[in-house]
């Protein structure tokens, strides 16, 4: 017998075949599942319609200066779910019955909470948290007619409780 004889097989039975294919069928499965993804998921960063967003960005400078003129100034204080305000006025007259605390995430809108709160009395408000927080969060506190607002940033995790300030600065004490 001559033993330079090959044995020769279909191309199906050979294993190179299949690990050379194994590549691009690998990619073309990541693709679609990627597509898919893309599909059913949603861009919570991207605003829809920001040329309307840009617009009134000269409306919330109005609330800023609201803010201002009634020397405005805040202090938030979180205890598991229930939250408590403190607000002081130039005009401790002029405090509204009602308030609105809005937690916005910084990346995932599905987190965002908002809290009514009620004043007992004093310049003390209360209120209670759907689910509780965590991490960072951008604070922000208004009247009912939104006519002004305080802006902070939060991170409940470390800090005891939260400033809000007219220029939309945050402190903690």
């Amino acid at each position: 017998m001559n033993a330079n004889v090959l044995d020769t097989q279909p191309w199906y039975k050979e294993p190179w075949p299949w690990i050379l294919m194994a590549g691009p069928a690998i990619v073309v499965v990541a693709g679609f599942a990627t597509l898919f993804l893309a599909i059913t998921t949603s861009d919570g960063l991207v605003e829809d319609d920001y040329y309307k967003a840009g617009l009134a960005v000269h409306q919330e400078l109005k609330r800023d200066t609201a803010a201002a003129e009634k020397k405005l100034s805040a202090q938030v204080m979180l205890s598991g779910r229930e939250i408590r305000v403190f607000l002081n006025a130039a005009d401790a007259g002029t405090l509204p019955g009602t308030l609105q605390l809005h937690f916005i995430h910084p990346t995932r809108d599905g987190l965002d909470q908002d809290v009514v709160l009620e004043n007992p009395g004093q310049g003390f408000y209360s209120g209670s948290l759907t689910t509780e927080i965590h991490g960072r969060w951008n604070v922000y506190l208004e009247d009912q007619e939104r006519t002004w607002r305080l802006l902070g940033n939060w991170r409940p995790d470390a800090d005891a409780s939260l400033q809000l300030a007219v220029q939309g600065t945050s402190a903690t004490p």
